[in-house]
């Protein structure tokens, strides 16, 4: 089948932005990755107006959904372009893909954003360890699920209240403060991260729960919320 590929592309955060069309006859079985190392593997690469044009900029490391490094807009929906369950072609309705960056964060080039806001956010809140950490049994699967986190950007990217320069640190934080609240034994520690978790993501999520679905992982993102909050506002 052939597909059209659309991408808006864009050479720095401060040239305009641009969209070019490439042709794509594959197998429906092919993801947006695959899809994205194919065009690049194109010598020279032409767009659909038979022009040369430089390759397209995008991020990518494990392919496997382990490390969320590819992350961008498919079809105006956040997602990783190489998830074989959301980003094969045939899971994808029609012919066109239309793929941008992700809106939250700052741009680079093309496909790829600047996402270290999303890290400094974790420092904000205080998220590591001054002790050594308390394990319970009966904690241990979110825990886990916690860890999972790919950081790819993804819940942030249809979160309402969250912005690139806003205070508000969204869902990522909030996920990863259970793990450390759960284990942190140093009680000024503990208390600096629920002090913080509260000033930057309990009194600032609007509750709309954008994020809930949105996790290419498939964590279990509002147990983990209502997990954190209770760690960190009532301390349960």
């Amino acid at each position: 089948m052939v597909y059209k590929i659309r991408i808006r592309r864009q050479e720095s955060q401060k040239s305009d932005s641009y969209w070019q069309e490439f042709e794509y006859d594959g197998s429906k079985n092919s993801s947006v990755a695959t899809v994205l190392k194919e065009l690049n593997s194109r010598t020279p690469l032409k767009d659909n107006s038979g022009n040369i044009v430089t390759p397209i900029s995008w991020e990518c490391s494990c392919m496997v959904r382990k490390c969320g490094a590819c992350a961008m807009l498919i079809n105006e929906r956040p997602r990783l372009a190489c998830s074989t369950f959301s980003t094969f072609l045939h899971t994808l309705k029609g012919s066109t893909i239309i793929l941008e960056p992700l809106s939250k964060f700052p741009l680079v080039r093309d496909l790829i954003v600047d996402r270290s806001n999303l890290f400094e956010n974790l420092k904000k809140l205080n998220l590591w360890l001054e002790s050594e950490a308390y394990m319970s049994s009966w904690t241990h699967e979110p825990r886990y699920q916690s860890a999972r986190c790919l950081m790819c950007g993804c819940c942030l990217e249809v979160c309402p209240n969250f912005s690139a320069n806003g205070t508000f640190a969204g869902t990522v934080a909030a996920v990863n403060a259970f793990r450390i609240l759960n284990e942190e034994q140093e009680s000024t520690h503990l208390n600096e991260i629920s002090a913080e978790y509260k000033k930057r993501f309990f009194e600032g999520c609007g509750k709309s729960l954008s994020c809930h679905d949105i996790c290419p992982i498939g964590l279990p993102v509002e147990e983990l919320l209502v997990r954190s909050n209770a760690a960190a506002v009532w301390g349960k």
